[in-house]
């Protein structure tokens, strides 16, 4: 379940929050950021309006108190305070200002706000306040916001802190404010929550963290649920465990799989082995070996199941495996299914063992792109006795993308003219990150005839860097023309 929503990610919140701004400046009178506005949104948009009055830009007349609460001057913003409908997030960002008697003031009406509407104020100004919490006088206001929530839980039910079960009757208000944190779309809220609710007085419910932690999209914040599900009471229990083992991120599934040892349920490791991280792997490999089995015969058998490998095992198989399994990898480079190839061709070259050329270079035109990619990985220690006109024959803009890029990544890592002419030849490609990666290529050569003396001719050095020349100020390509003795 991804908690964000439209425009959350702070680079999207910024430009939103600019824009608005530059609307709201330019008369739109809606253009102040709408209630639920990100962090971000608001604290770009008081960047951009103070930066665009210092820029001379005129405030429109009569100027909303939006626009006032981020004027220039300070007797202004102070001013403006004493409008009744001034945002609260504007008045929260004042609470950092380098003026003293704008600041003073903006803290006198924070704590007004927070008395006369804390649950509303909790709710739509946390995740600006941790942000202000990291400015040089931004301690106050995340103080300020930590107290009262305690206060506010604490006054209201002990129980708000740990998370009540749902069979112990409709949310009160403390617990209201809680849910809404934890359901926040900005994560430094998440987390703040957590880690207000894990500290209060109270115990943990051991099956809510874990749910939680199994929700939860966040690494961080999922490590803090994970964690208290593990240290509450009945954290050895079946629902907790089954709810880590199966959650998404897999530092939590990691969590799970290690905690079925203390809960008698070692055995279980081995449905484990090909989980799709690394990371559980090796935690399940260790709990095999404490329960006295031998992970790499599992390993074995899942490979060879009739019904089909998964292309985990065959992962785990190579991050575990022995000489003996070298040959059965090889088998597995045939295999119908695109994954199981590509893992095969990676745990081969994990295990440093020798595939032929031949087969490698067959292999890049696989119609799945990611035994292509983990072919010419496997090739790149061979790729100076690689025929680079073969390489150079599958970069057609018409062809596959992913045999594209393959012959394109040996190409490069081969370098000198050959590197050079694959990147001029996609500098045009309709990929983005393929044309970026070959015009960055292109730019960066030093366009020296010694650099490919005996490769390549000045003449034809010369039409590359004209079919190119686009990519280029008319300075830096004269100068490159200049390397190369052509005039023009």
């Amino acid at each position: 379940m991804d908690r964000r929503g439209p425009g959350t990610e702070p680079g999207t919140d910024a430009a939103t929050g600019r824009a608005l701004a530059d609307g709201l400046m330019d008369g739109c009178a809606a253009s102040v950021p709408p209630p639920g506005a990100g962090p971000d949104v608001w604290l770009a948009f008081a960047e951009q309006v103070r930066s665009t009055g210092h820029g001379g830009r005129r405030f429109p007349v009569p100027a909303p108190p939006a626009l006032r609460l981020c004027h220039p001057r300070g007797w202004v913003r102070e001013a403006a305070l004493a409008e009744p409908d001034a945002p609260v997030e504007l008045v929260a960002v004042l609470t950092t200002d380098w003026a003293a008697p704008v600041r003073d003031r903006a803290r006198a009406l924070m704590e007004r706000t927070l008395q006369a509407r804390p649950e509303s104020t909790l709710r739509a100004v946390t995740p600006l306040a941790l942000r202000l919490g990291r400015r040089d006088r931004g301690g106050w206001i995340l103080d300020l916001f930590e107290e009262t929530l305690r206060r506010h839980a604490e006054a209201a039910a002990p129980s708000w802190w740990h998370l009540p079960p749902p069979s112990a009757g409709p949310a009160g208000p403390a617990d209201a404010v809680l849910t809404g944190l934890l359901g926040s779309p900005d994560r430094r809220a998440r987390q703040f929550a957590v880690r207000l609710a894990l500290t209060g007085p109270g115990r943990a419910d051991a099956l809510e963290c874990a749910r939680r932690a199994a929700a939860e999209p966040d690494p961080a914040t999922a490590a803090l649920w994970t964690d208290a599900a593990l240290a509450a009471p009945g954290s050895g229990d079946a629902a907790v465990i089954d709810l880590l083992t199966g959650a998404r991120i897999p530092a939590v599934r990691a969590a799970g799989v290690t905690a079925l040892r203390r809960a008698g349920r070692a055995a279980e490791g081995a449905l484990h082995l090909a989980d799709r991280s690394g990371f559980v792997r090796a935690c399940a490999r260790w709990l095999v070996a404490q329960d006295g089995g031998d992970a790499h015969e599992h390993y074995r058998w899942l490979v060879c199941d009739p019904a089909g490998p998964s292309p985990y095992a065959v992962t785990g198989l190579a991050e575990c495996g022995r000489g003996e399994d070298t040959d059965l990898l090889r088998g597995l480079v045939a295999h119908p299914a695109g994954p199981v190839r590509a893992a095969a061709l990676a745990g081969l070259r994990r295990r440093e063992a020798v595939v032929a050329d031949s087969v490698l270079l067959a292999l890049l035109d696989d119609p799945a792109p990611s035994v292509a990619r983990e072919a010419s990985l496997a090739l790149l220690p061979a790729v100076r006795r690689l025929d680079p006109a073969y390489l150079a024959g599958r970069l057609d803009v018409r062809g596959p993308l992913h045999v594209r890029r393959a012959a394109f990544r040996l190409l490069r890592a081969r370098g000198g003219i050959h590197a050079l002419r694959a990147s001029v030849a996609l500098i045009d490609d309709w990929h983005p990150r393929t044309r970026e990666t070959a015009r960055a290529a292109v730019r960066a050569c030093p366009w020296h005839p010694a650099q490919f003396a005996g490769e390549a001719d000045t003449a034809e050095l010369a039409a590359l860097l004209e079919r190119s020349a686009k990519l280029f100020h008319d300075y830096d390509l004269g100068l490159r023309r200049n390397r190369l003795g052509v005039r023009r």
